[in-house]
């Protein structure tokens, strides 16, 4: 950690606007914050009589170091601090869960022969742009339609074409675009064609009907009833674009109307996207670290994080609750759109309705997502709290499932699986090779996996004093064998002088796991919670799940070495023996201990084998003999 003396470094802070940052002892970005004047606004963390919340003081008491960027004014710290926030995103800030983007259709009204794109990005040029939309699959099929109803072009090739050898694209075959490119059309018609478009996406649909019904016609009068009925059904797609949900009031002004919910820890923000007086669509955001956080604080935080990752800031947004800093965000949010901004708060009538709209959709979401989180609670950390009561384990968050994986005891390989709070961990699981044990013994191996990783737990304990990686113990081993396996797991703690309760899986007639056998007793595990039938499914669902786990990575750790040419072992380097005299040198002899000491003659009668390649794999195993530690003893 670098030299910081907080008290001397308070005193030099700045009297000007700017970006602080705080760092704990890792370096790591606790939280970031803009300030109007910085001495006085980070000096208010470190005064004992601050009236901070328990989360900022639970933050200042990592912090270990800070530092700061002045600038020019007040909204270009704003502008810094969202950058900063979305870069690092730090823990203690309230954040956004999902900072995705959102498309625009893009008519290219800037070149000749314009197209028509989807598009993320709004960049300032003379194209017109149309959303932003919720679903980029809806905005694709938007696209589509308008191919097949104007012919408009989606090429990027520049135009007039300049090569008199162009040939006209796949969508000019199959009647979807009047190629431009080879002069099909001429620049005045396709205008014709695009200023409909244009009139299209602004919701007037009565030009593209029209068209299509009088294709439909004639298509029928012709008897080409399939062409027909393909111009029937483009009708119904435009007339469903057109349904859309109208706003209660008549301004056709384009506006976000922003509603909130909260519930305990839980926050979400909802957002309508009204555009000329048509709700386009809705979207929901859940939000981080607001349990303690005021209303305007968390409004704030969502406004700055939303409009800086979408392209689009509308003129007006509504918000049943003044944001902080609220004229402060309007001069930002100008600065995007390029046009003044307002964030009203509505009282009364339409505006005030669709804001209570807003903020009903975002409750629902909220009691649907605690119903989820109940239904998740049940299935892993209740789970596990009444395994805990069952064995008798107080505070039961962490165990480890070990497994033995091998073919006939050539290469074996151990794992060990942690679950926490019912959930896998998978950066904590781990890989073992066995290297003391010669030939298929579970036992030896189970001791040489045990050993390793609670002696390399012990070591790290005692080198660093901290509870990290290898020395962060399980509150309980689960071993899916019988009695056997549980001694030597027991034996093994014992010797070390670890107190950890090791539990062996009980089966059934049918290998179902009915119970765990643990310091002397067998636990049934129908007699969970006293019979709670839906307790006992929970516990026995995650019971197998931290089986089925176990024995997944075992033998996915075992394929992938298999993977790697049949298992790479001493024998790949016996001059004259390939895969196929290997795998019989595998199959006959049961461990290298059994290939030594067969003969000559009883190598040279193998399948595959001869009198040469018995004598060259007799010669290298006992040149090596005592030499080679490749082997695995």
């Amino acid at each position: 950690m670098r030299e910081f003396n907080l008290h001397e470094e308070l005193g030099k802070l700045p009297s000007c606007p700017g970006v602080y940052i705080m760092h704990d002892a890792c370096d790591r970005i606790l939280y970031v914050g803009k300030a109007k004047v910085l001495k006085r606004r980070v000096s208010q963390y470190f005064r004992g009589g601050s009236k901070l919340s328990t989360k900022i003081r639970r933050m200042v008491s990592q912090v270990r170091w800070f530092e700061y960027i002045v600038v020019s004014s007040e909204l270009e710290s704003l502008v810094l601090e969202n950058n900063l926030i979305k870069e690092n995103r730090p823990p203690y800030n309230t954040l956004l869960k999902d900072d995705k983007t959102y498309p625009f259709i893009k008519v290219t009204t800037d070149e000749a022969f314009p197209r028509v794109l989807l598009t993320r990005k709004k960049e300032k040029d003379r194209a017109r742009y149309f959303g932003p939309f919720t679903n980029g699959v809806s905005v694709n099929d938007t696209i589509e339609l308008l191919r097949k109803i104007y012919h408009i072009r989606t090429c990027n090739r520049t135009l007039p074409a300049a090569d008199p050898n162009l040939r006209p694209c796949l969508y000019h075959q199959i009647g979807q675009c009047d190629a431009p490119c080879v002069g099909g059309v001429s620049e005045e018609s396709y205008n014709g064609m695009v200023a409909k478009v244009l009139r299209f996406l602004g919701g007037d649909y009565s030009d593209g009907i029209a068209y299509l019904t009088g294709r439909m016609t004639d298509a029928a009068a012709a008897e080409e009833y399939e062409k027909a009925a393909e111009f029937r059904d483009l009708i119904r797609r435009v007339k469903a674009l057109s349904q859309v949900q109208h706003a209660s009031d008549t301004n056709l002004d384009e506006r976000d109307i922003i509603g909130m919910a909260r519930d305990g820890e839980n926050c979400v923000v909802q957002v309508f996207f009204e555009r000329n007086g048509n709700i386009i669509g809705r979207e929901h955001f859940p939000m981080t670290e607001t349990a303690e956080t005021e209303d305007s604080e968390v409004l704030a935080a969502f406004l700055k994080q939303f409009y800086e990752g979408t392209p689009y800031v509308p003129k007006e947004i509504l918000t049943e609750t003044e944001p902080e800093d609220s004229e402060l965000l309007e001069a930002w949010l100008a600065t995007k759109r390029n046009q003044p901004v307002h964030i009203r708060v509505p009282k009364i009538g339409g505006k005030e309705r669709l804001v209570r709209l807003a903020k009903e959709n975002a409750r629902m979401v909220i009691t649907k997502d605690l119903e989820k989180v109940t239904r998740e609670d049940a299935r892993t950390k209740g789970a596990m709290r009444a395994l805990g009561d069952l064995l008798g384990i107080t505070a039961l968050h962490r165990v480890e499932s070990y497994d033995i994986s091998n073919i006939s005891g050539f290469h074996s390989v151990g794992s060990m699986v942690v679950f926490v709070d019912g959930r896998p961990r998978k950066s904590d699981y781990r890989k073992f090779r066995i290297k003391s044990v010669d030939g298929p013994d579970d036992y030896a191996s189970m001791r040489e996996v045990l050993t390793r990783r609670f002696t390399h737990g012990l070591k790290d304990l005692e080198e660093t004093g901290e509870r990290s990686g290898f020395s962060v113990f399980p509150d309980a081993v689960l071993m899916d064998g019988g009695k056997g396996q549980i001694e030597v797991a027991e034996e093994v703690l014992r010797e070390l002088g670890v107190d950890i309760p090791v539990c062996g899986m009980v089966k059934d007639d049918r290998h179902r796991t009915r119970g765990l056998f643990c310091r002397g007793t067998e636990y049934a595990l129908s007699d969970v919670s006293r019979g709670d039938a839906g307790a006992n499914e929970e516990v026995s669902a995650l019971v197998t799940r931290i089986q089925d786990e176990t024995h997944r990575f075992a033998i996915e750790y075992h394929r992938s070495l298999r993977s790697k040419a049949q298992t790479k072992s001493v024998l790949d380097d016996i001059p004259g023996v390939g895969p196929t005299r290997r795998r019989a040198l595998q199959m006959y002899y049961k461990s290298m201990a059994e290939l030594r000491a067969a003969t000559e003659d009883e190598l040279a009668v193998l399948p595959g084998m001869n009198r040469a390649a018995a004598a060259s794999v007799f010669s290298f195993l006992h040149a090596a003999d005592g030499a080679d530690g490749a082997t695995g003893e």
